[in-house]
């Protein structure tokens, strides 16, 4: 039987530790409707409040710039586009 906790310990530690942009932005909104709905205490707010902004900022600069994603997205590998004549 503790062979088989073995095995699940290794399983485990085998699987690598998954986090995203999106998981941190959950965080920040998670963190902003815990504060709304009253569940933080005043002297807390702080505290909470600056890992709450750390994170937006992380978020914010991870993100490509719109200018940037907009150029991907027309052409992914970089080339320029000619421009419609209208």
């Amino acid at each position: 039987m503790s062979e088989e906790v073995n095995n699940t310990e290794a399983t485990e530690e085998a699987a690598p530790v998954q986090l995203s942009l999106a998981d941190l932005a959950a965080v920040v909104q998670i963190i902003d409707v815990a504060s709304k709905r009253g569940a933080f205490e005043g002297a807390e707010l702080e505290s909470v409040g600056g890992v709450r902004n750390r994170l937006g900022a992380f978020v914010d600069a991870s993100q490509p710039a719109p200018e940037e994603a907009s150029a991907e997205e027309a052409d992914p590998e970089g080339r320029e586009q000619p421009e419609d004549e209208a």
